[in-house]
């Protein structure tokens, strides 16, 4: 079913979502400083593209300088971002079908705000060693 979940996606937003998150993470690896958020950008584009079968957990071994990345994140490229979550999720869930996609993707919408200090991993390991209980 994940599978079916993740072709149906690709088709239909996450291709796009993705090709958001590699335009966010080009323009912000630009400046040295901006690289970690692009990687960041990179990252989360990567699992906007096939979101089925993965989930994201906060690690426990993040601290301040990733609450101050995420201020910055917020305001370079994290508002943009979810916009673009909530109005495809909105579009999504008008149809049936659409429904559970619209629904994934709203809950992206917190990574896409704050990604620092979160880890995604399979939905079957998700007790990961960085994974807080």
């Amino acid at each position: 079913m994940k599978t079916v979940l993740n072709v149906i996606w690709l088709v239909l937003c996450g291709f796009w979502m993705f090709l958001g998150y590699m335009l966010a993470g080009v323009l912000l690896c630009i400046t040295i400083i901006g690289i970690p958020f692009g990687l960041a950008a990179f990252r989360i584009g990567v699992y906007a593209l096939w979101p089925f079968g993965y989930t994201v957990v906060d690690r426990r071994d993040a601290g301040a300088p990733s609450c101050v990345g995420n201020v910055l994140w917020l305001v370079l490229a994290g508002w943009w971002l979810a916009l673009g979550h909530v109005v495809t999720g909105i579009v999504l869930c008008l149809t049936i079908i659409g429904i559970p996609l619209g629904i994934a993707n709203f809950k992206l919408i917190p990574v896409s705000l704050l990604p620092l200090g979160k880890e995604i991993v399979p939905t079957d390991n998700a007790s990961s060693p960085f994974a807080s209980r």
